[in-house]
């Protein structure tokens, strides 16, 4: 049976439920127990075809413009997908996003505490109340996470592997223990150091293992990467890694648990521009193009999603 009490934000509303089919080693495809429960209690119409990315972005971007709820079930890459089709379509500020976590990397989920268990997710879209959010505006790309350098590069390898999921990143992350530290000069604008001081211009040129730049406190597998971001605070959270891929490996369960990173070099800026010799990076899972230069800026309360309180 469907639910019978939506949150007065949801009731009366134009809702489409977004599916990405693949999320999860394809589990929307394999169960249909699990697509006959979702789609007893979705309000709206289910749309789960698509012509790859540039597909989804755009059907996405078509239904923000006829409905005010768009209800997105997937992991980070495809979340990233509907933000910029809601963003795409210009109507950000009155279309409203639900998140239904179905992927093997839910960090935004994790971030925004939604629950990861499917009947307290689908209770918490009902339920809850929307909040703006901050979202990264990364080479004309809307994002809520993004990575530079060796955390990168195993996105980038686990795209060219076969083997999908947690086992693939594991495998793909092997290649981290040879992993250089390259040469990246960071320019931040109009920011904050890790004492809390004011600057408008800094740059540094450091050798770097790997750099954060966050909204969400999370990577994929609840890691808990940038433990000072802040999804609505109006600043880039950025984390800097100076270290060789030795010290990282050895510290990594401190990494993992954000404890580390306090002693790591740390700012909040509204731009962050990275340039290096070719920068490999990730934007909630998904590979950019390796570049020898890397802009990202703030967006402000750039999207509402619905979360519980």
């Amino acid at each position: 049976m469907p639910h019978r009490k939506p949150s007065v934000h949801i009731a009366g509303k134009r809702v489409a439920v977004v599916v990405n089919p693949n999320s999860a080693r394809r589990k929307w495809r394999r169960s249909p127990k699990l697509r006959t429960y979702l789609q007893d209690r979705f309000p709206g119409r289910v749309y789960d075809q698509f012509a790859g990315k540039a597909g989804m972005i755009e059907t996405v971007a078509r239904l923000s413009a006829e409905n005010d709820v768009i209800l997105g079930l997937g992991g980070d890459g495809t979340l990233a997908d509907i933000m910029q089709g809601i963003v795409n379509s210009g109507r950000q500020q009155d279309v409203l996003l639900g998140i239904i976590p179905l992927g093997s990397g839910n960090a935004v989920r994790k971030s925004l505490r939604i629950p990861r268990g499917l009947r307290a997710a689908v209770k918490s879209f009902y339920r809850g109340r929307p909040r703006a959010i901050d979202l990264i505006d990364v080479d004309g790309r809307v994002a809520s996470l993004v990575s530079i350098g060796a955390t990168g590069m195993v996105t980038h390898a686990k795209a060219k592997g076969k083997i999908p999921g947690l086992a693939g990143h594991l495998l793909a992350s092997a290649r981290m223990a040879w992993h250089p530290r390259e040469f990246f000069e960071i320019e931040l604008f109009d920011g904050l150091d890790d004492k809390g001081a004011d600057f408008d211009h800094k740059v540094l040129r450091l050798k770097v293992f790997d750099c954060v730049v966050n909204k969400t406190n999370h990577f994929g597998y609840n890691w808990l990467v940038a433990p000072k971001a802040k999804i609505d605070d109006g600043y880039l959270d950025v984390t800097i890694f100076d270290i060789r891929s030795y010290n990282y490996l050895v510290n990594f369960p401190m990494i993992y648990l954000g404890h580390y990173q306090r002693i790591l070099k740390h700012f909040k800026a509204r731009r962050v521009i990275i340039r290096g010799d070719m920068l490999h990076a990730q934007y909630n899972g998904e590979i950019l193009p390796p570049c020898g230069k890397l802009e990202m800026k703030v967006l402000p309360k750039a999207l509402r999603v619905i979360r519980p309180f």
